[in-house]
């Protein structure tokens, strides 16, 4: 029944800013209206809308502003690099830096955080091959030292 996610919205305070942001992380702008802005992550498949209003005002919580874009193993190693150049700036999430991706190695994922204009938390993140009973998060290169 259920083969992904389709769809999920975001609101922003300045939709022309957030349509230039979005466009620079490589996502292609597939309608434009007058507060509203819908890209593809992948065309035909899923993507997200952005929506100009005050509620881009509302305090974050993970639950009601928060994106993750699936990249590959090979493209998050770049991430942090990748996203600078953009000058975005990469967020702490889990209090060990910045300096590449992190691991959360009981779930098997590697991630970078950071935000939009509007402190919307985005997230590039891949699974990883094989799940290891901790918890204490790393760097990706920790674990690939350790696990690879």
């Amino acid at each position: 029944m259920i083969k992904g996610l389709y769809e999920a919205h975001l609101p922003v305070s300045n939709l022309q800013q957030s349509i230039d942001f979005y466009t620079d992380l490589g996502l292609i702008l597939y309608k434009r209206y007058e507060k509203v802005a819908f890209f593809w992550i992948e065309e035909g498949k899923s993507w997200i809308g952005l929506w100009e209003g005050t509620e881009s005002t509302i305090p974050y919580h993970v639950s009601l502003r928060h994106l993750a874009f699936l990249v590959d193993l090979e493209d998050i190693k770049n991430a942090t690099l990748w996203l600078k150049e953009r000058g975005i700036k990469v967020k702490d999430e889990f209090n060990i830096g910045t300096k590449e991706p992190v691991v959360v190695p009981n779930q098997a994922h590697a991630m970078i955080y950071f935000n939009d204009p509007d402190g919307n938390s985005l997230e590039l993140i891949t699974r990883l091959p094989k799940e290891i009973d901790q918890s204490e998060k790393m760097y990706l290169s920790q674990w690939e030292k350790l696990y690879s």
